[in-house]
């Protein structure tokens, strides 16, 4: 059995024993609090803006959050790898509270989007450093088993925000949403402090201060550009080219800043390791693919089969339980065997053939059954992430936090190009359709019977009717997400830990 090493090929010391109830709680409620953060705004931005106006900036609200995570990820990686991922995450839990109290506390909406910027920086290290403390306290083959908890817990932290939004928001107001994770966070304060103390030495280094500006430039202009891209209706062109140009030229420099810098903060030499990159490809196509399917299948359940709200959240579960359930059994497949890249170089062509069948079958199932049949999509996609995960921290050695720094950052970056992507695909296919971005398309969207009745049954019918076939370019498009990452799995030089 290969054995984990440090990038100079001396075998690592492996973490002495600890056990479950000791660590799992410890990394498990920051990175429940970490995610849910991103979508527990959701269902209470109609609240917030009719309160602090000015809605043409509401949206920045969830996206200030995402691109100051997407952003914080490697800074804690590369910092906790040089300082201890404990009191980095000591620091994180910090800065999560501040946020919070700051984002309760807000008078304006331009107030509200920079606490949430604070809250992102701290979300960014509650998930970043929750994955590199299993890594550095738990041995190699266990932490596939703890990966595929922390999956579960992941989507379902994803899944349940919305929904504690809604409800904080309608008993007790929008600011409730912000207070309610304090506790939760001074408490996994407290319990953070029971994980083993680093045992490694301190690293000496100087902070790539130039590498950190150059990447935040390319994170915040990419997402702002797929922000763009998903008003098609009204996208400024101008902008969106000289948001591409930006990203283009930041991304380009930061290559060469990395390359000169003396204490990199993405290190070239481990992000050219050939299963950390392939690594890093995996997560940019599989976020590109379940987050865009988690969230176009619930437009498709509104538009095409007309279901509520609450209709939705309970279609939504099988998906929930199935990637959960799926990444729970790989973890526990991996521990006993010892094999890692087998089982989503199985899982992955599984999912594409489904997928590719989706787009034949999906008018014909009923709601029930496509519910079902999505849930089975999922628990295939599960066994991926679980495996990458693992495979960075075993071939990373002591920069063991910056290579699951960098996963996180290529799986956000692939979520939202993903989801870019697949609404350029899907409203060209209804323009192909007929079916133009218009009032009509939002009046089926918004599925009230008021917008439907005064469409008229025959416009309606038409349209769902359209945005049923502009499905199928949906489903053939994740479905291409899902060959790239099939074929990065089949060439893993890494086989088994």
């Amino acid at each position: 059995m290969p054995s984990e090493s440090t990038p100079s090929g001396q075998p690592a010391k492996p973490p002495a024993p600890v056990s479950f109830l000791t660590i799992f709680p410890s990394v498990i409620l920051p990175l429940f609090i970490g995610i849910m953060d991103q979508t527990i705004v959701a269902t209470a931005l109609p609240t917030i803006a009719a309160r602090l106006g000015n809605v043409d900036l509401i949206a920045w609200v969830v996206a200030g959050y995402l691109i100051a995570t997407a952003i914080a990820a490697p800074v804690y990686g590369r910092v906790g790898d040089a300082f201890g991922r404990r009191r980095m995450m000591v620091v994180a839990l910090s800065v999560s509270i501040a946020g919070s109290v700051l984002s309760a506390l807000s008078v304006s909406i331009e107030m509200l989007i920079a606490a949430r910027f604070i809250q992102g920086i701290g979300g960014g290290g509650l998930i970043t450093l929750s994955h590199a403390l299993i890594g550095q306290s738990v041995a190699p083959r266990d932490r596939a088993r703890y990966q595929g908890y922390l999956a579960t817990v992941a989507v379902t932290a994803s899944t349940v925000g919305p929904v504690v939004g809604g409800l904080l928001t309608q008993s007790f107001g929008w600011r409730s949403i912000f207070l309610f994770n304090i506790p939760f966070l001074i408490l996994g304060m407290a319990l953070v402090f029971r994980l083993p103390p680093r045992t490694t030495p301190f690293e000496r280094f100087r902070f790539d201060f130039p590498g950190l500006l150059l990447l935040a430039v390319f994170v915040t202009s990419l997402l702002v550009f797929v922000q763009q891209t998903r008003r098609l209706d009204s996208i400024d062109l101008v902008l969106a080219s000289a948001l591409v140009v930006t990203a283009a030229v930041s991304i380009t420099l930061l290559f060469l800043r990395e390359r000169r810098a003396t204490t990199p903060l993405l290190p070239l030499p481990l992000l050219r390791n050939p299963n950390i990159w392939r690594c890093n490809t995996i997560a940019f196509f599989h976020g590109a693919l379940f987050v865009s399917l988690i969230s176009f299948i619930p437009l498709y359940m509104r538009a095409v089969r007309g279901a509520s709200a609450s209709e939705i959240g309970l279609f939504m579960v099988p998906m929930t339980i199935g990637v959960g359930v799926g990444s729970s059994i790989v973890g526990q497949l991996v521990g006993r065997t010892g094999r890692t890249a087998l089982f989503p170089s199985i899982g992955m062509p599984v999912v594409i053939l489904l997928v590719l069948l989706l787009s034949v079958i999906a008018d014909a199932l009923s709601s029930i059954e496509l519910t079902w049949y999505l849930g089975l999509v999922s628990l295939f996609l599960g066994s991926v992430m679980g495996v990458v995960q693992v495979t960075v921290q075993v071939e990373s050695g002591k920069l063991l936090g910056t290579a699951v720094a960098a996963l996180q950052l290529s799986r956000s970056l692939g979520a939202a190009t993903g989801t870019a992507l697949v609404g350029t695909v899907l409203f060209a296919a209804l323009a192909l359709a007929g079916t133009e971005i218009s009032s009509d398309l939002r009046a089926v969207l918004q599925g009230s019977e008021t917008a439907l009745a005064a469409l008229g049954e025959g416009a309606t019918r038409t349209i769902r009717a359209n945005v049923a076939i502009a499905f199928h370019s949906v489903y053939v498009t994740l479905a291409a997400f899902g060959v790239v990452t099939a074929l990065m799995t089949w060439t893993m030089p890494r086989r088994s830990i």
